[in-house]
């Protein structure tokens, strides 16, 4: 069976949506203690995806129509709340934690490469560079690194098939830890005051001037956070257009448009704009969206086409956990902000915010700010890897 309308195929991902949070909130079922929806909406479509569900050119013409947009009208609307004066105070913690979650996957990339070396293929440490390069920040740094070093084709497409496989699987985990984030604090001795006293901050101006919202409450927002995002793509594609012209390819239009959207929600975060009611529920409608839409083109089957690039994949992850745990237990760092750095380094700027925000909605502007870190310094942690693999090679 496959869906052959766009509509359909939106108007099934809300429903599944809907149903899920609709079944915890009213049956009280304890499996969502476990489990909570969010993380059954990505499970639940990437096995509609890889059963062939989603495959049709109406399906994937809708999902190209709206990943995008929804995707920075989000990220807007949950900077709405976000206070960037008092972000700014977790600056130095923020850095520090994203580059332990770099230099653990470095770890893991280099320590697993002689390992797997002779199951990967021939000439393969182009590719593997130029993977880590995409998990410091983003797909744009892995495009580049294709052409900055000699990456063989084939390696190319197998890493891209661990970057799909690897990146599906750990958003779905840093979802599902949500829920047990105080076992990790505890376990860690995490200290979390400085992380709380931003969402304290964030809700006690929110009660402040807290109001019902109404229908043209909920109409304004959409409005503009949609004209936003449509705005933020055109910017960004002006923005890529200069850089290119400088020499500064290696900002591509998506992680400039991010860019340009998180400056501009930071600063109506501190206008009266941030006030608007119905902000929380946007940001939930929206998130709810956008991981729907991202778990649709998720399917697993890249698993049989590419199995010890993948195995690799997860080698790397699994002494990426043990590095930041380590750390964390030294500096006692919240699964939070670990969370969100790890997101930020493999997923990049836009996907950081979703795990962020599944904590707490005041918390996207974190993941924006590291994943635009990694975006900066993707492409010198690319060089350096292939560097150092080359001389294993």
């Amino acid at each position: 069976m496959v869906i052959t309308n766009g509509f359909t195929y939106i108007a099934f991902l809300m429903c599944l949506a809907g149903v899920l949070l609709a079944l915890e909130k009213y049956t009280k079922w304890k499996i969502f203690n476990l489990v909570p929806p969010l993380v059954w909406i990505y499970v639940l479509n990437m096995i509609f995806c890889t059963m062939g569900l989603y495959h049709s050119k109406e399906v994937s013409a809708a999902y190209k129509a709206l990943k995008n947009n929804l995707l920075y009208a989000m990220i807007f609307v949950m900077l709405l709340r976000c206070d960037f004066r008092k972000l700014a105070k977790l600056g130095g913690r923020m850095v520090a934690i994203f580059l332990g979650c770099s230099v653990t996957l470095f770890i893991g990339f280099v320590v697993g490469y002689p390992i797997f070396k002779s199951s990967l293929g021939h000439d393969t440490w182009g590719a593997v560079a130029a993977l880590y390069a995409s998990w410091v920040g983003g797909s744009a740094n892995m495009a580049a690194m294709q052409a900055a070093l000699p990456v063989d084709a084939g390696a190319y497409s197998c890493a891209l098939a661990l970057d799909t496989v690897c990146y599906s699987v750990w958003i779905a985990l840093l979802l599902l830890m949500v829920k047990h984030a105080d076992k990790w604090n505890n376990s860690v001795q995490a200290d979390t005051s400085k992380l709380q006293a931003v969402a304290d901050a964030a809700a006690a101006e929110v009660a402040k001037e807290k109001k019902r919202a109404t229908a043209a409450d909920w109409i304004f927002l959409i409005g503009i956070s949609l004209i936003v995002s449509a705005l933020s793509q055109s910017v960004g594609t002006s923005l890529n257009t200069l850089l290119k012209g400088v020499g500064l390819a290696m900002f591509d239009k998506g992680t400039m448009t991010t860019v340009f959207v998180t400056v501009l929600g930071l600063v109506c975060a501190m206008s009266p704009l941030g006030k608007v009611p119905a902000v929380e529920e946007l940001s939930s409608v929206y998130l709810y969206a956008v991981v729907s839409l991202l778990a649709s083109t998720a399917s697993v089957t890249d698993l049989l086409s590419a199995p010890m690039w993948v195995v690799y994949g997860f080698f790397i992850l699994a002494v990426h956990v043990i590095g930041m745990y380590v750390l964390s237990k030294l500096f006692h760092w919240d699964l939070c902000m670990v969370s969100t750095a790890s997101l930020a380094n493999i997923g990049g700027a836009a996907s950081a915010p979703i795990v962020a925000s599944a904590y707490n909605e005041s918390y996207a502007g974190i993941g924006v700010l590291m994943g635009v870190l990694g975006a900066a310094i993707g492409n010198f942690a690319g060089l350096l890897c292939g560097y150092v693999l080359k001389m294993m090679a």
